[in-house]
């Protein structure tokens, strides 16, 4: 749960007033709940979304973020200013109006996705040390491994629609994976937004890692998220958990039924 304006110290809401111009206002952040502080504030300078982080695991999360800037240039919002102050990690970036995607089926968004992952897929993890899948998602596969930089979370709060493109955004679990990896874990964001898992994977297809991985690597990475979803939504009743436990087992069972209808004489 995110912790209150309040909860900073006055020191840093004089040094954000600062590199605001003055006087300002804050709103906080309308979804997500990962990041310990997160707002947007209006200044002089005009809109900057803040993010403010004092505990060990939430300031990890945030400087992935500030590495994730500095491997990718254009998809995530752009960094403005960082400091640090009073045990605090304090970090002032673009802030990006507009909606999330439409990722339903038909959806002219779903182009800009196509575009975003087209650009992200070849997208290589620099030196930093990232997640790895087995750390990201509590299960691996030999094939899960590989060395580009994915998101692993862009479920569509964490994707903005502008102007210029689809913009990405809480990059805190940036991950060290096979390409494919980032598309298998958008399959049930898709299923969320109305696509079949039929048709989640048809639109995949358009993608080279996703065409080219190994049918079983596929079905042992739906079976396995699926069962963790499963166990998750025994311990979380969480409307967000309880809809991925869905949404993965959709995925799962239609790879299952694919096999046996495929096996039928």
């Amino acid at each position: 749960m995110r912790k209150d304006w309040t909860a900073l110290p006055e020191s840093v809401t004089a040094a954000i007033a600062e590199r605001v111009g003055g006087t300002f206002d804050v709103t906080p952040a309308s979804s997500g709940d990962h990041a310990e502080t997160a707002w947007t504030v209006r200044g002089p300078a005009g809109h900057i979304f803040v993010k403010a982080a004092s505990g060990e695991l939430s300031v990890r999360s945030l400087r992935y973020e500030l590495a994730v800037t500095r491997a990718i240039d254009r998809h995530p919002p752009a960094v403005l200013w960082q400091f640090e102050s009073d045990g605090w990690l304090v970090v002032g970036t673009e802030h990006l109006p507009g909606p999330h995607p439409d990722l339903s089926p038909g959806s002219t968004h779903l182009d800009l996705l196509l575009a975003t992952l087209t650009a992200l897929q070849e997208t290589p993890a620099p030196g930093e040390t990232w997640f790895t899948p087995a750390a990201r998602l509590g299960f691996t596969h030999p094939a899960m491994d590989g060395e580009t930089l994915i998101h692993s979370d862009l479920n569509p709060t964490n994707m903005i629609a502008t102007p210029v493109g689809l913009r990405i955004v809480d990059w805190a679990w940036a991950t060290k994976a096979a390409p494919w990896v980032e598309l298998a874990l958008l399959i049930p964001w898709l299923i969320g937004s109305g696509h079949s898992a039929h048709q989640a994977e048809q639109w995949l297809a358009q993608l080279p890692a996703w065409t080219a991985t190994d049918h079983q690597v596929l079905d042992n990475f739906a079976s396995k998220n699926a069962t963790k979803w499963a166990a998750k939504s025994q311990q979380n009743t969480g409307r967000w958990v309880r809809d991925l436990a869905v949404w993965t087992g959709e995925w799962a069972d239609h790879r299952t039924d694919g096999h046996q209808s495929a096996r039928e004489p």
